[in-house]
């Protein structure tokens, strides 16, 4: 499979290998994405499961506040 895709990629004018390019960064973009959606899902059902309290407007906000000097530091 990949002999032949050498191959054919070698006939190919500059523009369309330059397509070809593309769509292999689409589909390993996909890739990523997928991954990155099941580890948040992963990551959500580990947070569910420990049963906290939800935090109220203001303690996300000084989280975010927290966070944000942290980052600055």
């Amino acid at each position: 499979m990949e002999t032949q895709l050498l191959q054919r990629l070698k006939i190919l004018p500059p523009e369309r290998v330059a397509e070809v390019v593309d769509f292999v960064e689409f589909l390993a973009s996909r890739v990523q994405r997928a991954a990155a959606a099941q580890r948040l899902t992963d990551a959500m059902a580990r947070l569910d499961a420990l049963n906290l309290p939800a935090l109220s407007e203001d303690e996300i906000e000084d989280e975010v506040q927290a966070a944000r000097l942290q980052r600055r530091a």
